[in-house]
């Protein structure tokens, strides 16, 4: 395949992971909504998120594991239309117990996209592109969820906030029969089976980066999860507004995805991938501390934000990429598998715990517990800089 049809490869991989990212990310976009409309405390919209969490985990190894043996088209063909389905899904949830269930489902569609989509880019990618490729495919997860943000609180300033779910469905669908003629994918091993995961654990370097999801996971799922809350309860502004920093943060993590990944290329190889994450998360510490002082100001507020989205946010392109440079072609399903279910143990842990922190003792004991968890994962990746 010639360059130039890797790269309509991967722009096929990035529309995907923009399309099934809107999905799932339509969750944290209606966090206000949500606890309106079943009357919840801040810990409690955290369970939610957290549901949402548990089924994109549980069904993350099964899905690596059909990556490999069927190929990534067939996968995220069948994610895709689940995800759309199980938005829908959410907006219809009569109670919080089925609501929590309709998440649940949400997440399990979802735990479709790194497997598949990360051995979409490690197979379309040219040649001494592979960082750029995967940072562009990840600018799919930051335009996912910001357009998510802006379509759940635009619907719902003119109609019934569940409408903009069934907005987000429609287009996810649509997507999907693209998806089907622009893409072809690759063959898998014809058989499933567990991921053999002995290798990856004698891999040093490997096991670092996935201690260090655990805290970027942490930070990322949380941050996503409380930005429109914080912006109402502590700047004094509306859910819209709200949206529209979430929106923002995420258009500056497509930025620093896509900044990132060009600059590991010219590093060259899983150290300089992790340099640069290394550097990105070292200064989501900082940026987490200057929140936990609850600056009442909008636009301090906005550039705080935009901030973590070009920091923290904007790493995973590249924590993807290093993920990738560490592992054999044929381990990247397993790999990405493990790597991601670290990342959303963090994600199922830190919001509850944030939102208990909020409702307890204020946003500021909330931000000094991201500021921590982004501290620990700077001194793995430093780790794993020097093993890689």
């Amino acid at each position: 395949m010639s360059g130039e049809g890797n790269w309509r490869s991967v722009a096929a991989v990035a529309g995907w992971q923009t399309a099934a990212s809107l999905c799932y990310y339509s969750v944290f976009a209606a966090t206000g909504f949500v606890r309106e409309a079943f009357d919840l405390s801040a810990a409690l919209v955290g369970v939610f998120l957290t549901a949402a969490m548990v089924g994109y985990t549980v069904a993350l190894f099964p899905s690596g594991a059909a990556v490999d043996a069927l190929g990534e088209k067939r996968v995220m063909l069948v994610g895709l239309v689940g995800l759309a389905a199980a938005a829908v899904g959410v907006s219809f949830a009569p109670s919080y117990a089925l609501l929590l269930l309709a998440g649940a489902a949400l997440g399990s569609a979802y735990s479709t996209a790194m497997p598949a989509s990360n051995r979409g880019i490690v197979a379309s990618a040219p040649a001494g592109r592979e960082n750029l490729a995967m940072g562009l495919k990840q600018v799919g997860v930051t335009a996912g969820s910001g357009a998510a943000s802006l379509v759940v609180t635009g619907v719902a300033a003119v109609a019934a906030w569940q409408a903009g779910f069934w907005v987000i469905a429609a287009v996810a669908g649509g997507y999907a029969l693209g998806f089907l003629a622009l893409y072809d994918g690759t063959e898998g091993s014809g058989t499933v089976a567990p991921p053999d995961l002995s290798g990856l654990g004698a891999n040093r370097a490997y096991v670092l980066l996935v201690l260090a999801g655990f805290f970027v996971g942490a930070s990322i799922f949380t941050t996503l999860g409380y930005v429109i809350l914080y912006v109402e309860d502590v700047v004094g502004r509306s859910a819209a507004v709200g949206g529209v920093v979430l929106a923002l943060a995420q258009v500056t993590g497509s930025l620093g995805r896509v900044g990132a990944g060009g600059l590991a290329d010219r590093l060259g190889g899983a150290r300089g991938a992790a340099t640069v994450a290394l550097a990105q998360v070292a200064v989501a510490v900082g940026l987490f501390a200057l929140l936990a002082l609850e600056i009442e100001s909008l636009p301090v507020t906005v550039a705080l934000f935009a901030g973590v989205g070009v920091s923290v946010l904007g790493a995973m392109g590249v924590f993807y990429s290093c993920m990738s440079d560490l592992v054999d072609v044929d381990e990247v399903g397993a790999a990405t598998a493990g790597g991601q279910t670290a990342i959303n143990v963090g994600g199922i842990v830190a919001p509850p715990a944030f939102g208990l922190l909020a409702d307890s003792a204020g946003y500021a004991a909330g931000w000094g517990l991201l500021a921590g968890c982004a501290l620990l994962a700077t001194l793995l990746l430093a780790g794993v800089r020097r093993r890689a």
